[in-house]
């Protein structure tokens, strides 16, 4: 028998755009939370490898929920000289370092959650294209902007803590606890201004559930990641799931699909 923890409180983005109200300090927090978990995750040896919006789950319905981490399905249990080099995660929030076939730490958590947080403050992914070799091309760079209007109410030390944890070289990113002694983290920048009418329009836009939820064809992702020089690392061979996103990852040092973290 399995015995599991009940999580009803539903998804991240569900739960903003139902919100009349919505804040930098609310996202500052959520951020808080999530860096909080994740920190434990690392002081324990576990890199995720595919933090995302998706994966950020209310306890319940309350209103002063805590956020709880999900799918450790690519993770991966650090050992004494083990590396990592797969190439797995979710396009659009997997760190550069990742996608240039470089040996990578944990440090490849934190750029996601550089990609997350600029999500919760505007609505809209830091990268994106609908040809996949130009959208890792855009990550390989580390290209991002803060577009106007979207991001001219956001406060500079929101950006400046983006900028912090989207940091191409993995050696200059802000670890998790570099993150949570941030101004926006922990002192009083992060803006009360209501953002809500904007952000949420933009979640709708971008992250409707039917593009959550697309299955990709496996075949095609195979051929596409051949192409790219993708499809092989130092920890063995790739194997892809026809799930959200792209996944590629040895099986080996997995934590159980589907565990859930609490925060």
């Amino acid at each position: 028998y399995l015995v599991m923890q009940l999580v009803s409180g539903g998804e991240l983005f569900d739960r903003i755009v139902e919100k009349g109200f919505y804040t930098e300090r609310d996202a500052s927090q959520l951020i808080h939370q999530i860096l909080d978990a994740v920190k434990y995750l690392h002081d324990m040896g576990i890199v995720h490898r595919d933090l995302k919006p998706e994966n950020l789950l209310y306890y319940s319905m309350d209103e002063d929920s805590k956020i709880m981490i999900s799918d450790f399905g690519l993770s991966k249990i650090e050992g004494a000289g083990s590396v990592m080099s797969t190439a797995c995660g979710t396009p659009g929030y997997v760190a550069p370092e990742v996608l240039a076939q470089k040996p990578y730490s944990k440090a490849v958590d934190c750029w996601s959650i550089g990609v997350i947080s600029y999500i919760l403050l505007c609505g809209y992914p830091p990268f994106y294209d609908e040809n996949d070799a130009k959208l890792f091309e855009q990550i390989l760079k580390a290209e991002y902007e803060f577009d106007s209007p979207y991001w001219d109410d956001i406060s500079d030390s929101a950006k400046d803590f983006i900028c912090h944890l989207m940091e191409k070289d993995p050696l200059k990113r802000y670890t998790c606890e570099q993150a949570l002694q941030h101004p926006w983290i922990c002192g009083d920048t992060a803006l009360d201004k209501n953002i809500h009418e904007s952000v949420s329009a933009q979640i709708k836009k971008n992250f409707a559930k039917s593009k959550w939820k697309q299955a990709f064809n496996a075949t095609a992702v195979v051929r596409h990641m051949r192409r790219l020089q993708l499809g092989t690392s130092l920890e063995g061979p790739s194997q892809i799931t026809p799930t959200i996103g792209l996944k590629l990852c040895h099986s080996e040092n997995f934590l159980a699909p589907g565990t859930i973290f609490s925060i």
